[in-house]
């Protein structure tokens, strides 16, 4: 669209003004007085929320690299919500603006209005409520791994299938990223990719992997498919696994040791998760190499799985399953025995039940690198004061775990 602005001209810009306007300028009869102006531009054509986007938004290919996470946030205030024209500090009636200019059969004058004190604390409660972008305050017991993101944080139990339900199933998400997918038709496709655990915590669990166009499809998803997909997991007395294991995936290689009651979870926190929802209260483990995390899930169940027991174990070799309680003063205890004859030559064999069940493998053990004041005079007396306490901490874990004989 486009107006008509009366200007004066001289008889020497006529000429210019006439080739550069064009038909619109040849069509009148006299040295025009009218220029083409238009009144659309960039500034008026988009609404202000558009162009400070255009200013401050972040490119596609920036996105894909991971910038301008905090574009999105609002940060200033709308200040033009609860206002009303006429309506302030100084109340005013304006004729046309906010009140008729006829009313009935008498002509609205100006005038001013009382003040309304309630209207000014309404609009700067409203204020004060815009300003405050507060997250939803979670449970400590529903916390995640890292405050309120989706790992580590439990989404119930699996949906029913048929007559069977899961109700006394907890559910724990794993893992929760975005991933894409090239298309011929769509080009770069993204997905949310879940992994999580369920189990009852007496032995029954499993694991799965899935991914939705949207968080919470995935989430539902995973949630069923982990309970289709169950493993049953002999444990130790109902806290613990029946022995030491080695067990790998990929580039993963996971060390596993059992543990006296009261020790507890000492392990990587994907692995903690898997325990809490399996049953498995005391355990130790040692990851070397990749800490891939669905390698870490994949590695520790193959080895859960790979669990013999202590019958099975002695059939194997043929020598009885002895165990050996350094906190009971060294008091043994026959686990189990063989079923067929024992064939043992005139050396007795003895065979580490440790280096058996890991599969002669050892947990690679770094030395520590000194620290600069090793050599200092103040910690050689610190040393000399320790020595006496060098083996009391281990002493008192024995006592609370296990009892004397």
């Amino acid at each position: 669209m486009a107006r008509l602005l009366l200007k004066h001209f001289t008889i020497a810009n006529w000429w210019a003004s006439e080739v550069q306007l064009g038909k619109s300028v040849s069509a009148l009869s006299t040295p025009s007085e009218y220029v083409l102006v238009r009144n659309i531009s960039f500034f008026n054509k988009l609404p202000a929320e558009d162009i400070w986007r255009g200013v401050t938004a972040v490119s596609n290919a920036g996105k894909k690299r991971g910038r301008g996470k905090g574009t999105g946030k609002k940060v200033a205030k709308d200040l033009n919500r609860g206002q009303t024209i006429g309506l302030g500090k100084k109340n005013f009636i304006w004729p046309g603006l906010n009140a008729p200019i006829i009313r009935g059969n008498e002509i609205t004058h100006q005038q001013k209005q009382f003040e309304n004190m309630d209207r000014e604390n309404s609009i700067i409660s409203l204020r004060d409520s815009m300003g405050n972008f507060k997250l939803m305050k979670l449970n400590p017991i529903d916390r995640g791994w890292s405050g309120t993101k989706m790992p580590g944080r439990s989404i119930g139990s699996p949906d029913a299938v048929g007559e069977e339900n899961f109700n006394l199933f907890d559910t724990r998400v794993l893992e929760n990223k975005i991933v894409f997918i090239m298309k011929g038709n769509m080009g770069r496709k993204r997905r949310y990719s879940v992994l999580s655990v369920t189990g009852n915590k007496n032995g029954l669990a499993g694991f799965a992997t899935a991914k939705a166009p949207e968080v919470r499809t995935a989430l539902r998803k995973s949630r069923n498919r982990s309970g289709q997909k169950l493993i049953s997991i002999d444990l130790y007395e109902n806290r613990t696994i029946n022995h030491d294991f080695y067990t790998a995936f990929g580039k993963t290689k996971i060390f596993v040791f059992k543990k006296p009651e009261g020790y507890g979870l000492v392990c990587h926190r994907a692995i903690q998760t898997i325990c809490k929802v399996i049953g498995i209260q005391d355990l130790y483990a040692k990851i070397e190499g990749s800490t891939n995390l669905q390698h870490i899930v994949k590695a520790f169940f193959i080895g859960l799985m790979r669990q013999k027991s202590y019958n099975d174990i002695a059939n194997e070799i043929k020598l009885h399953v002895v165990e050996r309680q350094m906190a009971k003063n060294g008091f043994t205890e026959i686990k189990a025995s063989p079923v067929q004859d024992l064939q043992i030559s005139e050396n007795n064999r003895f065979i580490d039940f440790m280096q058996f069940t890991l599969g002669n493998k050892i947990v690679l053990r770094k030395k520590k690198i000194p620290p600069y004041y090793v050599n200092s005079k103040g910690h050689h007396l610190f040393e000399c004061k320790a020595e006496r306490f060098r083996n009391q901490s281990n002493v008192r874990l024995h006592k609370l775990v296990n009892c004397y004989m």
